[in-house]
């Protein structure tokens, strides 16, 4: 069960029928899903054809392999919407950060709908456009407080245009990551290979010279 899908559930039975809500998640997604970059083109053409269509407005956030969504519509259009997100199999540890009834929308279009959050990606115009994302990067959302969610959700309002890199990049992050998660536990044993292997080198030349 989705980590706070309780709490979530009872805050949207306690309210109106025709409030506006607003939900933030988080969720990590799976390795295979980050391999296949394909999941990005896909977020941005759901957001294009059903939510768009239903009313509902927001952004979605990557970085460090975490998904943040803000999500922004009606109580019964949220609530849809939220058990679809749920059942997707290409994230995991899912997370309701912050729910709430608003009185107006924050992201009232799609204009930033997927806003990549991996510094060492961006270009430098989006550097210095980004510098005040630097307490919150590295990008890991899941230990966020609703209050923290919010700042940070003021933060990327102001943005003229979204952090946005190549897609490829976020595969050559991921083997990245997979690499130093296998390797990062034998650090001293590699160490210790890398330094017999040059002196039995040195040895054979030495040998032969």
């Amino acid at each position: 069960m989705p980590l706070q899908q309780i709490d979530t559930a009872n805050f949207l039975k306690n309210t109106q029928e025709s409030a506006l809500i607003q939900l933030v998640y988080v969720s990590s997604v799976t390795f295979k899903s980050r391999i296949k970059t394909s999941i990005f083109d896909e977020v941005e053409e759901h957001s294009r054809d059903h939510n768009e269509a239903r009313g509902i407005t927001g952004i979605l956030c990557y970085g460090n392999g975490e998904f943040l969504q803000c999500i922004e519509g009606s109580k019964k259009e949220d609530l849809t919407l939220q058990e679809r997100i749920f059942a997707d199999t290409r994230h995991k540890n899912i997370k309701v950060l912050l729910i709430r009834a608003i009185e107006q929308r924050s992201f009232s279009d799609w204009r930033m709908r997927l806003l990549f959050l991996e510094r060492w990606l961006w270009s430098p115009a989006t550097k210095q456009q980004a510098a005040q994302l630097s307490s919150y990067l590295p990008f890991s959302p899941h230990g966020w407080s609703p209050k923290r969610t919010e700042q940070f959700l003021q933060v990327i309002k102001t943005f003229e245009t979204p952090p946005h890199i190549k897609a490829a990049g976020i595969t050559y992050n991921a083997l990245g990551n997979m690499i130093h998660h296998i390797a990062a536990p034998h650090q001293a044993f590699l160490v210790v290979q890398g330094l017999l292997s040059l002196l039995i080198i040195a040895a054979v030349l030495l040998l032969y010279l």
